[in-house]
C-alpha cells in the first residue's frame, strides 16, 4: 500500500471515526457480494439453453377428433375390391 492508500485512510478516519470503519466496510463487502450474485445470476441466465417451446397438448376427450383412426381414405379415394 503506498502513500495514496495511507492518504485514503487518514481521510476516511477524519470523516467517518474509528468506529464508523468497520461498519462502513461491512456494508461495502456486502454490496460488492450481492452485485458479484447478480452478475452470476444474469451470466447464467444468458449462457442457460433456450427453453423447448411446448406443443400444443389437446385434451384427452378431443384426441379422437383430432387424429383421424389409421387406414382410413376418403370414400371416393377407396379401391374396390372384387370379392
Amino acid at each position: 500500500m503506498g502513500q495514496q492508500g495511507i492518504l485514503v485512510l487518514v481521510i476516511l478516519l477524519l470523516l467517518f471515526g474509528a468506529k464508523k470503519l468497520p461498519e462502513l466496510a461491512r456494508g461495502l463487502g456486502q454490496a460488492i457480494r450481492e452485485f458479484s450474485k447478480a452478475k452470476n445470476d444474469i451470466h447464467d441466465e444468458i449462457m442457460r439453453d433456450p427453453p423447448i417451446e411446448e406443443t400444443k397438448q389437446i385434451p384427452p376427450q378431443n384426441i379422437a377428433q383430432a387424429q383421424p383412426a389409421a387406414n382410413t381414405e376418403p370414400v371416393s379415394e377407396r379401391k374396390e375390391t372384387a370379392a
